[in-house]
């Protein structure tokens, strides 16, 4: 299954002002032991309050997070539970696994224009994976599933609250997400949508749902290299080249 683009092309990205990134998955690459120990004690956290074997919690858990978008969601539907306690109990989580990344950090530093960080996470979360990147001084803000109203993508609702608190254009905007899903939206909206991959496609791909609609038409690229992405399109925007 081959990506229809790898690198950008002459003028693809001139027009581009707003760089939309999401979070796990995606600005570290998925092997990176950080998201597996979240949904870990996502497993765990079902498996207690619902006092089930681990096997049928991770079950449960795996259905929410595909019916609601996350697995918060579905807790917070299925069961009213209390959200930040959750999101206190799964981000508990060993940071030191994240290693710096000074060649994406740079990309990012140059890109012109704003960066966001979009995510399903909450703020906490998104500053303690960016700060052990070394890349979250490089961000203007950070969008969290609490400024959300607790609605994750790929709820529509959730890009417009976006969007709209930092009027951003669709038609100058690129989002790079890890989910094909999380991506639909943006292109309907006239975003440009780039799906980051694993490198080679190699290792640890999650669920197979989750990858449903990689080679969907709401794909412009798909890339395992972020930083070197972000160089190819900080090429297109440099004059006389």
């Amino acid at each position: 299954m081959a990506p229809k683009n790898h690198t950008p092309q002459p003028d693809d990205f001139t027009h581009i002002r707003d760089w939309v990134f999401d979070l796990d998955n995606t600005l570290y690459p998925r092997h990176t032991d950080l998201f597996s120990q979240i949904d870990a004690r996502m497993t765990d956290f079902v498996a207690e309050l619902l006092q089930l074997p681990s096997d049928e919690a991770r079950v449960l858990q795996k259905q929410y997070y595909r019916d609601h978008g996350t697995t918060l969601k579905g807790l917070m539907t299925e069961h009213k539970i209390d959200p930040n306690a959750f999101l206190e109990r799964v981000h508990d989580i060993d940071y030191s696994w994240v290693k710096p990344d000074p060649a994406l950090g740079e990309a990012i530093k140059s890109l012109p224009g704003r960066k966001f960080i979009f995510t399903n996470g909450d703020t906490r979360h998104a500053q303690r994976t960016a700060q052990a990147l070394g890349i979250l001084d490089h961000f203007d803000d950070i969008f969290d599933i609490v400024a959300a109203d607790l609605m994750p993508k790929p709820a529509a609702v959730t890009y417009d609250k976006f969007m709209g608190l930092h009027r951003i254009e669709a038609d100058r905007a690129v989002m790079f997400e890890d989910l094909p899903r999380n991506l639909t939206v943006p292109k309907a909206v006239g975003m440009k949508t780039v799906l980051i991959v694993p490198n080679n496609m190699e290792g640890p791909l999650g669920d197979v749902w989750e990858h449903e609609g990689y080679d969907g038409e709401h794909i412009d690229y798909v890339t395992d290299d972020l930083a070197a992405f972000l160089k190819a399109a900080q090429r297109q925007l440099e004059p006389g080249e």
